[in-house]
């Protein structure tokens, strides 16, 4: 059969287009988030780097990334240019004397002030130092999440640039699950509380770990501790699970712990820290609340849901019986609210259990 005029016509423009050579595009560097430097471009100009795996760029010192090591430590640096220097000079000293390679990667959040050019000038100095800048402020959660993804290291380190932790443990972390494969993470377990809003930040942490051990039936020293290692690999499923803010640590705690993956905790001291807190008591509490509650829905709804049902259930049905011997066959409509509540929070509790049951994945 013959081909139509009009589609041989447009078979051989769209020949044409595809047979015209490619035209050269220039690229420029640009200024984004007030730096003077594009982050995806630095280095030579117009010379655009290499994209690592997910899309982020990052920036190596001039001996390139070097071979793959064991240990990656993950800093996230929002607003810290005023002592980062020195966290990475007490870092990079315990790391190089310990007895296994690494890498520190450090993910600039979108900083305000001079962060970004701190770290790249420590390029030159600390030849293990990685940098990875974001153009928009994404939180401590984020930057953990992407910088784990897109860590080298067999062992992922996490731990602030704020000088509060005692990152001169980072070795004895990484060594016990080096030398004991039957744990999965180890948590630097802080003895002491010297954040802002003391007062209140002792009892709120305390209800919160209460409940999460609770939930867990496991005994948690320190639930939101942010100085931490464990394998990669076993923490890759998870990692879609933390959240953008500081509950990120709470969420890998609780995720491991769900999951039958053992825990050791080691005890830490804890400073006072270097710049201002980023932490805000009341939005980061609730937050907390919500996350810890959120992790159990997610692996064990039932633990949530059940007891309040069937809390509701038998008082409705007391009740009842109570309003059956005052008033023969009347029931007010509060007692029929709380059986009937609690039915439907039973029934929603063994729908959740079932999707979760259903689940592939973790």
């Amino acid at each position: 059969m013959n081909e139509h005029p009009e589609a041989a016509a447009a078979h051989a423009d769209h020949d044409a287009v595809h047979a015209a050579p490619t035209e050269q595009i220039d690229v420029r560097t640009g200024e984004l988030a007030g730096r003077s430097t594009d982050p995806s471009t630095a280095g030579t100009a117009g010379t655009v780097r290499p994209r690592a795996a997910g899309g982020h760029v990052i920036e190596d010192g001039p001996d390139g990334p070097g071979p793959a090591p064991y240990v990656t430590l993950v800093l996230p640096c929002y607003n810290e240019g005023a002592h980062v220097l020195q966290e990475l000079d007490r870092c990079s000293r315990v790391l190089e004397a310990a007895d296994f390679t690494y890498e520190i990667l450090c993910i600039d959040d979108a900083s305000t002030d001079d962060t970004l050019e701190v770290l790249r000038s420590a390029q030159q100095r600390y030849p293990h130092l990685r940098v990875l800048p974001f153009r928009r402020n994404g939180g401590s959660g984020t930057a953990r999440r992407i910088g784990t993804q897109q860590a080298r290291g067999e062992i992922v380190v996490w731990t602030d640039a704020d000088m509060t932790y005692e990152n001169e443990k980072i070795p004895d972390l990484v060594r016990i699950l080096r030398d004991d494969p039957t744990y999965d993470q180890v948590v630097g377990a802080r003895t002491t509380e010297e954040g802002t809003h003391k007062w209140a930040r002792v009892p709120a942490k305390w209800l919160i770990r209460k409940i999460a051990e609770w939930l867990t039936k496991t005994r948690i020293p320190d639930l939101n501790s942010g100085l931490r290692a464990f394998r990669r690999d076993v923490s890759l499923p998870y990692l879609r699970l933390l959240p953008a803010g500081f509950s990120c640590v709470t969420t890998i705690t609780i995720a491991f712990l769900s999951n039958q993956h053992d825990i050791r905790y080691v005890e830490t001291s804890y400073a006072k820290r270097a710049g201002v807190s980023k932490f805000h008591f009341v939005n980061d509490a609730y937050r907390y609340i919500l996350q810890v509650l959120r992790m159990v829905m997610y692996f064990d709804p039932l633990k949530v849901l059940m007891p309040p049902a069937l809390w509701l259930v038998v008082i409705g049905v007391v009740k009842a019986v109570v309003d059956m011997v005052r008033h023969p066959f009347y029931f007010p409509a509060s007692t029929v609210l709380l059986v009937v509540s609690g039915i439907m929070i039973g029934s929603l509790a063994l729908l959740s259990d079932l999707v979760v049951r259903s689940r592939d994945g973790v």
